[in-house]
């Protein structure tokens, strides 16, 4: 799989190490496990899925994390990138709107081993997580019509927000916001992508 990120772009030997660290088949169903290493999506249940690794080695790359770096991840899913980001930065808050993948996910962090920097809260990730802001990176894994303004607001300085942007079905761009002051920010489109919708108050409605 590393052969495979490099040959793509992927050029952060820390992101690597992290990608190279982390057990990807115990984040996918036991019936994928097979699978888990293939630079592929794969379903993990209640209509989500889990990012191929190429797109969360990119992801979690242009999130530009460092040993101190405060993060709030909106969809935690089955909770693979959950742990890689927690092995780069002080610690991860992970919002997920499905409390059934949020309690799964726990206990697999858990087990691995990759729960002592992470939080994970059950609720809508397109408000962020207010009380615990401001963030040094907010990497949201789903797609949204727009960045939420909520989201912007909580980005630190100098902080960036990666995230999918697009329709619900595609198109999408996988774009990266940098907050450079008070009111301005800078994006940076970084490739295609296909994520499922970010469902909230300030993303799509169900």
């Amino acid at each position: 799989m590393l052969s495979v990120l490099r040959r793509r772009g992927i050029a952060s030997e820390a992101v690597l190490d992290a990608m190279a660290e982390v057990p990807r088949e115990l984040f996918v169903p036991p019936h994928l496990s097979e699978l888990a290493y293939e630079d592929g999506a794969l379903p993990i249940g209640d209509g989500q899925t889990i990012s191929q690794p190429y797109i969360v080695a990119l992801m979690t790359e242009a999130a530009d994390l460092g040993p101190q770096s405060r993060v709030l991840e909106v969809g935690t899913g089955s909770g693979y990138s959950t742990a890689l980001l927690s092995r780069l930065a002080g610690h991860v808050f992970s919002v997920e709107r499905h409390d059934s993948l949020a309690i799964a996910a726990r206990r697999r962090l858990a087990d691995a081993g990759y729960l002592d920097n992470v939080s994970i809260v059950v609720g809508d990730g397109t408000l962020g997580l207010p009380e615990e802001a401001p963030f040094d990176a907010i990497v949201v894994a789903a797609a949204g019509p727009r960045v939420p303004e909520a989201l912007r607001v909580q980005l630190a300085p100098g902080g960036r927000l990666v995230m999918p942007v697009g329709s619900a079905s595609g198109p999408q761009k996988l774009n990266c916001v940098v907050r450079e002051g008070e009111n301005s920010f800078r994006t940076e489109t970084l490739a295609p992508v296909s994520f499922v919708p970010l469902i909230g108050a300030q993303g799509w409605q169900r």
